[in-house]
């Protein structure tokens, strides 16, 4: 532990957090191969532990008490922690697929919206203009994380970018995260403004970035399951994620194949990968 008050990772440990990143990464790559109408939640599971497997890894989902999955698959009106299971996707679903996988004692966290090709074309659209907001707030955090001087201002690019786009939700009740040897690690963050500055932005710090956005209204509920986050309002919704960390030359985007550049392009901003 730093004086900071949570762990700073060294170059050396960045760079084996890449390996889970990667391993996570392949994970949702191998879903948006087949994602269709006809397919089931759970057959997207299988898909991911496959794939984090042959990457050398396993899914640290499993690691958390209680949950047996390998991703969480939030459809519609389900903002996050869904449970993969036998329900059959339809065409225009909206279906946000959470994924992480541990190598060694490393970890990788990422989220990926899709839409379900098919359905009615107007509600299609909707939706994947609600995704596409979500994941442009994503960069934006991500670049803001670039050349922030405290985290919080992350969450001020993220709320920023949402609200220009329109009449959108943001949960509050969920918040990204610091990672590292667990998942879930300090610090907070937040996908929204609040008060105060937050930690100060350091050479090792590593986050999981993750704006939820909904369509409606951002108050939520769980359901009988006692893990799926839906919205109250029945309003769609879209969860984004990458596993980010900052070293002495830049950031590197590690869930992200390419480390980042193509989403970070239109910020002017370039990843710097880790020898």
């Amino acid at each position: 532990m730093s004086r900071h008050g949570f762990e700073l990772k060294t170059n050396e440990q960045i760079i084996l957090m890449r390996q889970a990143g990667l391993a996570t990464a392949a994970g949702l790559d191998a879903i948006r191969k087949l994602i269709r109408a006809g397919i089931t939640t759970l057959e997207l599971d299988k898909a991911a532990d496959d794939a984090i497997r042959a990457h050398g890894g396993h899914s640290n989902f499993q690691l958390v008490e209680g949950y047996k999955h390998t991703i969480c698959a939030s459809v519609n009106d389900e903002v996050v922690h869904g449970i993969p299971g036998n329900r059959v996707l339809q065409p225009g679903d909206i279906v946000s697929i959470d994924c992480g996988a541990e190598i060694g004692e490393w970890n990788g966290d990422s989220a990926v919206t899709f839409i379900v090709p098919g359905g009615d074309p107007e509600v299609a659209a909707k939706r994947q203009l609600l995704s596409d907001i979500t994941e442009q707030s994503l960069w934006a955090g991500i670049a803001a994380l670039a050349n922030a001087t405290y985290l919080n201002e992350v969450g001020m690019a993220i709320e920023e970018y949402v609200y220009s786009q329109g009449n959108y939700g943001i949960l509050e009740e969920y918040v990204g995260h610091g990672i590292g040897r667990s998942m879930h690690e300090d610090p907070a963050v937040y996908n929204y403004r609040v008060r105060g500055n937050g930690p100060k932005v350091v050479p090792g710090l590593v986050v999981a970035i993750e704006p939820m956005v909904t369509a409606g209204s951002a108050v939520t509920k769980v359901l009988g399951d006692g893990w799926t986050v839906s919205t109250k309002d029945a309003s769609d919704a879209s969860h984004w994620e990458h596993t980010v960390a900052v070293h002495e030359g830049g950031i590197w985007v590690l869930t992200a194949a390419d480390g980042g550049a193509a989403g970070l392009a239109k910020f002017g901003i370039k990843p710097v990968p880790l020898a």
